[in-house]
C-alpha cells in the first residue's frame, strides 16, 4: 500500500477516534457490563455478587406480572405513537408544504414543542389538563373535558398520547418537509397533465419519492416510544397504580426503589434492548424493501 494512502487512513482515524473513544467509555463498555450483570444477583454496591446465569430473565418473564403489563403498555403505547406520529407529521408537512408565503411561520409555530424539554411538557401538560380544561368545561359546552385526565387509568393513556403527541410531531414533520421539497415538481405537473386529482397524485408520485423519510421516521418513532420515560413519569408517575407503568419506569424502579436489584434490572433492560432490535429489524426490511418497490 502507498505511503499516502497510510496518511490516508492516518488521518481519517485521527478525526475518528476522539468520538470512538467517547463512544467506547461512555456506550460501548456500559453496555457490555450491563448485559454481564443481568447474569448476577449484583445490587450495584457490594463488590461481591452471584452468577445466577438466566435466573433473573426467568423472573421477569415468568413470575413478574408487574413487567409483563408494563411491557403490554408499552406496546400499546408504541402501536399508537407509531401511526399517529407520523401520520399528523405527514400531514402537516404537505399542509405547510402547500403554504407558499407563510411556510416558515407555520413550521416554526408546529416545530416549537419540540425546543421544549420533555419533562417541562409534561408538567406544563399536568396543569393544562388538571386546572385548565375544568375551567373551559365549567365556563362553555365542552363539558367532556371536565374528567380525570390523568387520574382515570382509561383516559390517562390517551393523556400520555396527547403530550407526546404534542412534543414528537415536529421532528418527525421537519424530515417530512424536507422530503416533500426533494419531490421534482416536473413529477406532479405531468400527474395533473394526466389527469390525476390531488390525492392520486399524493399517492402516485409524491409517495414512492418519500419512501426513505417515511423509513427513517418510522425508526426514530419506534425506538423513541419504546424508550419512553420522561412524558409519563412527569405526567401519571406510572399511576393510577401501576396501570401507566412503561418498562422504562419498571426498570427504573427495580434498580433505585426495590431493594437495589440492579442486576434484575440490567436483565430487564437486555429484554427490552432484544425487543427494540427485533422490532427496528422487522421495520427496516420492510420498508427497505417498499423503497425498492417504489
Amino acid at each position: 500500500m502507498p505511503v499516502t494512502s497510510y496518511k490516508k487512513y492516518i488521518s481519517l482515524l485521527a478525526f475518528v477516534a476522539p468520538a470512538f473513544i467517547f463512544y467506547t467509555l461512555f456506550l460501548l463498555i456500559p453496555t457490555i457490563g450491563g448485559m454481564f450483570y443481568s447474569f448476577t444477583d449484583w445490587n450495584g454496591l457490594n463488590k461481591d455478587y452471584s452468577f445466577i446465569a438466566l435466573g433473573n430473565f426467568i423472573e421477569a418473564l415468568r413470575e413478574d406480572t408487574d413487567f409483563v403489563n408494563s411491557l403490554l403498555f408499552t406496546l400499546k403505547y408504541v402501536l399508537f405513537m407509531v401511526v399517529l406520529q407520523n401520520v399528523f407529521a405527514l400531514v402537516l408537512a404537505v399542509f405547510i408544504e402547500s403554504k407558499v408565503r407563510t411556510k416558515g411561520f407555520f413550521r416554526t409555530i408546529f416545530f416549537m414543542p419540540n425546543m421544549i424539554s420533555t419533562i417541562i411538557s409534561a408538567f406544563m401538560w399536568t396543569f393544562v389538563f388538571s386546572q385548565v380544561l375544568p375551567q373551559i368545561a365549567e365556563k362553555t359546552a365542552f363539558t367532556f373535558l371536565d374528567q380525570l385526565w390523568i387520574g382515570d387509568p382509561q383516559v390517562s393513556f390517551y393523556s400520555i398520547i396527547i403530550v407526546s403527541l404534542w412534543n414528537g410531531v415536529g421532528y418527525m414533520m421537519i424530515i417530512y418537509l424536507a422530503a416533500l421539497q426533494g419531490v421534482p415538481q416536473s413529477l406532479k405537473e405531468a400527474a395533473v397533465i394526466d389527469g390525476a386529482t390531488p390525492f392520486q397524485s399524493f399517492r402516485s408520485v409524491t409517495m414512492p419519492m418519500i419512501t426513505h423519510a417515511i423509513t427513517i421516521c418510522f425508526f426514530l418513532t419506534l425506538n423513541g416510544a419504546f424508550k419512553v420515560f420522561e412524558v409519563v413519569y412527569g405526567l401519571t408517575g406510572g399511576g393510577p397504580g401501576r396501570s401507566t407503568q412503561v418498562i422504562t419506569m419498571n426498570i427504573y424502579e427495580e434498580a433505585f426503589s426495590n431493594n437495589f436489584r440492579y442486576g434484575y434490572a440490567s436483565a430487564k433492560s437486555v429484554i427490552l434492548f432484544v425487543i427494540i432490535l427485533i422490532f427496528t429489524f422487522i421495520q427496516i426490511s420492510v420498508m427497505k424493501r417498499k423503497e425498492v418497490e417504489a
